[in-house]
């Protein structure tokens, strides 16, 4: 969940006055008087419940835009779920809106009474959906990581998601004990042979939906910025034609994965089937338009979270 900067009476009394203000309908100076607070306080304290992530806000009135573009982009790319959101012109955020949408599904899923398996990759995206969700009780359901939580410092990756989501989500949870890229072939060969990676590739291969981030390339991509490639291998990658990635797995403006060493040396379960798993990926923005065009084309997923500004370019794409 996310991180609490304040102390918890002062939580205590934003998240009181966060009730008051959007469940209860209260005005602010109602909540001032019922709390004995002046009305820029109680003011203050609403902010803060909104800063501090204690109130979620969900919309459930249809956009009719967006579900047009989604219904366009499903005919268009074959696509088995798509949901579009309003764009911010105003936002530079790759992750605000889709995050929320994203956590919104990945509840519905979590919500099914049938046991199921659900992947996930790592990111950003996915990590801001992740730190939506509410607290959900389904021991009947398999978590699973596609990719390793190790940093090339043997830190803990940071965007890693799958202890987030252990957080909130009461399931029973399989990281990838891996580093997301090793330095070799011959080295991912031994570690893919271990019993505990073996078991959780096994799990990743049967999942019924998996919720991926889709990751642009250059020096100021993922890739680059979080220390798993030198720039010189990213520059000779999109040289090479590569066009984005996920979970690792680099690919080229056709949706293919490329033939590069660097793909042998990805520690990344494979993504899960698009044939028998609902592969959903995350991603807006311009920095990304190529990445999730490709994605999109080459079947490396077969559903998408995004924005109307990337839906209206897939469609003129």
């Amino acid at each position: 969940m996310a991180k609490r900067t304040e102390t918890p009476g002062r939580l205590d009394d934003a998240a009181r006055a966060g009730w008051l203000y959007y469940v209860a309908g209260r005005t602010q100076d109602e909540i001032a008087a019922s709390m004995g607070i002046s009305r820029q306080s109680a003011q203050r304290l609403v902010s803060l419940a909104v800063a501090e992530r204690l109130i979620k806000v969900r919309l459930d009135h249809p956009i009719a835009a967006c579900l047009e573009l989604a219904n366009q982009l499903r005919r268009k790319f074959g696509l088995k779920y798509v949901e579009v959101v309003p764009s911010d012109p105003g936002s530079s955020s790759t992750t605000v809106g889709i995050a929320e949408a994203a956590a919104a599904e990945i509840e519905r899923w979590l919500k099914r009474p049938e046991p199921i398996v659900l992947a996930v990759g790592t990111g950003r995206t996915l990590k801001a959906a992740v730190d939506q969700l509410p607290a959900i009780e389904c021991p009947n359901h398999r978590i699973v990581s596609l990719t390793g939580n190790i940093a090339p410092d043997g830190s803990a990756a940071y965007y890693n998601v799958i202890f987030s989501m252990a957080d909130a989500v009461k399931a029973r949870h399989y990281p990838m004990p891996l580093p997301v890229l090793v330095t070799s072939a011959e080295e991912r060969e031994l570690l893919h042979g271990q019993q505990l990676v073996r078991s959780t590739l096994d799990i990743s291969a049967q999942a019924d939906v998996t919720f991926v981030g889709i990751g642009e390339l250059g020096i100021d991509g993922p890739l680059c910025v979080d220390g798993f490639l030198e720039k010189d291998e990213m520059m000779e990658l999109m040289r090479g034609g590569a066009a984005g990635e996920i979970c690792g797995w680099i690919f080229d403006a056709d949706g293919k994965l490329i033939d590069n060493p660097i793909n042998e040396r990805v520690a990344s379960a494979p993504i899960p089937s698009r044939e028998s798993s609902t592969v959903i990926g995350l991603a807006k923005g311009k920095r990304k338009y190529k990445a999730i065009r490709a994605a999109v084309v080459g079947r490396q997923i077969n559903s998408l979270i995004t924005d109307e500004d990337t839906a209206e370019f897939l469609l003129r794409s």
